[in-house]
């Protein structure tokens, strides 16, 4: 018996194995193998007038956008003549508020002669399932029209600066806008935000050191529609927006943003550029910064010192050699397209099918209960039972299957707060692993010694199960564990390198 079930326990394993491989993409990311090429270490811009400091006011303005209003904060520098550049910043994702965010870059550029303006993001139209670029693009273009207008300010010479999320959506402004003086993008994605995602999930993943079956999950992840629909901005393309810009572009990266593909990144703006005849480009990588371009929680100093003097300098300093200067940037891989799931791509179809599983695990015994409880309020015998030691292979079998996907959404959690961390911690990412596919294999034995006891039922015995309502319990609770089985199998609990 136990050589039966050992065995079909090993067939079952072997199954799933091949099943998940077919289901779902593989992840094979494409090494990048052609660096961009760093003319000088130095960050400077060539030709950058000479750095003032001012003394600096701010104000609190009102911005009419359609259908509502935000507040935006104007920081300006006392005594400077004018008229002056100026610009306007552009939130990356999350909520974004003037008392927070952009506070050094808004400050500093201020006191070296520019009016800077940071307006709230707008969040009525804004949330994790809807983001429409193209119409916040509007809306920030409202701020840059009130700081037009702003006393002191030389409507010829407002721009923009974006960073990370914004970096989508300041190339719409710019193709919109051709007035538009400039364009600063800082730890831009470039890329459609999956496949972005995919990237940056790999990279986090790495750095985690997590097993390399779990990086079966990142197509699988990334390519599923999400429950609930929405997510339609994960493959907008900026890339058209950017090859109708015809303004200077200063683009800047941290060399310890593991989340953007700083050399694609930066190459990509430069051909979008091309197409549309520009080579007013800056490319700045600075040494230690991260995604926020902060060293040490500061934001660079080279950084506000480069951006002050590009502003200030334009025209002249729109071309300044080198174009691309500063630290070595490293990109391992090409954040390429992500292959969509062959199955279980639709969000709603696997949560549906899982809840209808786990409903199979509980309903069938349930509905069993009820049927024998009834016939015996009716004074009726009851004509179904289990046999010998089904009950308890029942239990193990549903609990293990439950536990299987517990453990899996569990697993995924933790990593992935540890990636976003970057943290790292053996434990949970290879241990964890180690647990997850152990339940999983615990769940495929009991379904093998359930199968075992209808394949060679106890000669003195019902079998596995007497009467209708019998066989439904059995096969109810064996199919809701098989289902569960095969979604794990799909996330790669039970790939063995195939």
């Amino acid at each position: 018996m136990r050589y039966r079930i050992v065995t079909s326990s090993v067939v079952g394993v072997l199954v799933l194995a091949v099943l998940g491989a077919f289901m779902g993409p593989q992840w094979d990311p494409v090494p990048l193998n052609d660096p961009l090429v760093v003319a000088s270490s130095s960050t400077a811009v060539t030709g950058a007038p000479p750095a003032q400091t001012y003394q600096v006011r701010q104000s609190v303005v009102t911005v009419q956008l359609d259908g509502t209003t935000v507040q935006a904060r104007i920081t300006e520098p006392i005594g400077a003549s004018g008229p002056l550049p100026a610009v306007v910043f552009v939130h990356g994702a999350g909520t974004g508020e003037y008392s927070r965010a952009f506070k050094a870059q808004a400050s500093s550029l201020a006191a070296s002669g520019v009016v800077t303006m940071v307006p709230n993001k707008r969040l009525d139209t804004y949330s994790a399932r809807h983001r429409d670029y193209v119409q916040m693009a509007a809306d920030y273009a409202a701020s840059v029209q009130t700081l037009r207008h702003w006393p002191g300010v030389d409507p010829t010479r407002v721009g923009v600066y974006a960073e990370s999320e914004g970096a989508w959506i300041a190339p719409v402004m710019a193709a919109d806008d051709p007035g538009l003086a400039f364009v600063v993008l800082t730890s831009a994605p470039v890329v459609p935000p999956r496949q972005q995602a995919a990237f940056a999930m790999d990279s986090y993943l790495r750095n985690t050191h997590v097993p390399n079956g779990v990086f079966r999950a990142i197509p699988r992840a990334v390519g599923m529609s999400l429950p609930g629909g929405g997510f339609e901005y994960l493959d907008f393309d900026v890339a058209p927006y950017q090859r109708r810009m015809h303004q200077p572009v200063f683009v800047a990266y941290g060399t310890h943003d593991a989340s953007m593909p700083m050399v694609q990144g930066a190459e990509q703006v430069i051909r979008d550029l091309a197409i549309a005849g520009n080579g007013q480009y800056q490319v700045r990588y600075y040494a230690g910064a991260d995604h926020g371009l902060k060293v040490d929680g500061a934001v660079a100093p080279d950084l506000l010192r480069d951006l002050s003097g590009w502003i200030r300098g334009l025209p002249a300093t729109a071309q300044s050699a080198p174009q691309i200067a500063g630290a070595t940037p490293h990109q391992t891989y090409w954040a390429a397209p992500s292959p969509m799931p062959r199955w279980l791509a639709d969000g709603d179809a696997v949560l549906a099918v899982v809840i209808g599983a786990a409903g199979l695990l509980v309903l069938g015994p349930l509905a069993g209960l009820g049927v024998a409880g009834w016939r015996r309020m009716r004074g009726l015998p009851v004509r179904h039972r289990l046999g010998a030691g089904v009950a308890g292979r029942l239990v193990w079998i549903g609990g293990l299957a439950m536990a299987t996907v517990g453990g899996l959404v569990w697993y995924l959690v933790a990593v992935v707060r540890l990636a976003l961390d970057y943290e790292r911690n053996s434990v949970i990412v290879q241990g964890g692993w180690v647990g997850v596919r152990l339940l999983g294999i615990a769940a495929v034995v009991a379904c093998a010694s359930l199968v075992d006891v209808a394949r060679r039922p106890h000669p003195d015995g019902p079998g596995i199960a007497t009467g209708a309502w019998g066989h439904v319990v059995v096969w109810s609770v064996l199919a809701g564990a098989v289902v569960l089985l095969v979604v794990t199998a799909y996330w790669g609990v039970f790939q063995l390198g195939i």
